[in-house]
């Protein structure tokens, strides 16, 4: 089959890879689609990948084949999308980047009948990287158990993919919403339930947002993790008594010592131990089973028209458009308010 592998030194398609073993509580899926998140080009920048490991994470497609022990009803022909562990240096075996995969069972999910194959492959990754943060870690209310009073959050990158999600997974949870994009992506995130939309490059980004929220803001999600971001944000929040709290997708650190940090790492979901940058993470079984139960809300959410997908750019050539044109637009920083997917069988 084809696929877009780590060879030990760069990355590259081949048309040689065989199918991959399937697990006991794996199903094997034909994919359709595939998109990249930013995981994927820190993966080949920094060439953190097993040696002929399978890159790329986000995938929708159709199930092939279903692990022994696998107690979702999955059956040959569903249409699943869903999250992969790319670029795992314990398993080159793992990965979104083929024509054939293996997805973990329970943290697939059903896409929805009228989404496209490209919507639905645009989803996972971001979704599962908002309930580790949002409701795991920062211990926010969810979509099912509303907060009963009006507390703004910041969603810091709003026109990201896991922005744009988490803006509305916290507007659903009753919280009003302040976010920040450049301007072009205003409307993309009022159109995601944005209260207020802040530039980020004005110099006066954090006075404007502390006046809007009068001095109210206690709440800050980052999805970006830059120097000028995190100053941002620490500069908007409240200085007055109360729980102050700042989550991160990256292993930032903050200044201020009266706002408690958290962060997530998005790999831990799956529940399976592995290793990155010399550093080893155990499986935790606490992380996968939070994770099913994101998975469902997921998709009961995108089931009930609720969530809506960030807007896809479709590139061509398949596994060539990802490795030529996807990877290097993203690490270039060109890539804004829409996520690149790419049909698997676009040649």
């Amino acid at each position: 089959m084809k696929a877009l592998i780590w060879d030990g030194e760069k990355a590259r398609v081949i048309n040689t890879r065989p199918l991959p073993r399937l697990r006991d509580d794996y199903i094997l899926v034909r994919t359709v689609a595939v998109a990249i998140n930013p995981t994927d080009c820190k993966a080949t920048s920094q060439g953190r990948a097993a040696t002929n490991g399978i890159l790329g994470c986000d995938f929708a497609g159709i199930v092939e084949e279903v692990g022994a022990k696998v107690t979702k009803p999955w059956k040959k022909g569903h249409r699943v999308f869903g999250f992969a562990h790319g670029a795992n240096s314990n398993n080159s075996e793992d990965g979104a980047f083929a024509e054939f995969i293996t997805a973990k069972r329970d943290l697939c999910m059903a896409t929805p009948e009228k989404m496209a194959f490209e919507e639905a492959a645009s989803v996972a990754a971001s979704a599962f990287t908002c309930g580790q943060g949002l409701f795991e870690e920062m211990k926010l209310n969810t979509p099912d158990n509303p907060i009963g009073e009006r507390q703004y959050i910041l969603i810091y990158g709003g026109s990201s993919s896991a922005g744009s999600l988490a803006t509305q997974y916290c507007k659903l949870a009753g919280y009003p919403v302040l976010t920040t994009c450049s301007p072009n992506n205003n409307e993309l995130c009022r159109s995601r339930g944005a209260e207020a939309v802040f530039d980020y490059n004005d110099t006066n980004c954090a006075q404007k947002i502390r006046e809007y929220a009068q001095g109210e803001l206690f709440l800050v999600w980052d999805t970006i993790g830059s120097q000028q971001g995190i100053e941002i944000c620490m500069e908007s929040m409240s200085t007055k008594p109360g729980h102050k709290a700042y989550g991160t997708i990256l292993l930032n650190r903050i200044t201020r010592q009266d706002v408690d940090y958290s962060s997530s790492i998005l790999m831990t979901c799956l529940g399976e131990a592995f290793d990155v940058l010399g550093k080893h993470f155990p499986a935790e079984t606490e992380k996968l089973e939070f994770a099913k139960r994101q998975a469902s809300l997921t998709e009961r959410l995108l089931r009930e028209g609720k969530l809506k997908p960030h807007p896809v750019r479709v590139g061509g050539r398949d596994f060539h458009g990802v490795l030529d044109e996807g990877l290097p637009a993203m690490l270039e920083g060109i890539v804004s308010g829409v996520k690149l997917v790419y049909r698997v069988a676009d040649t």
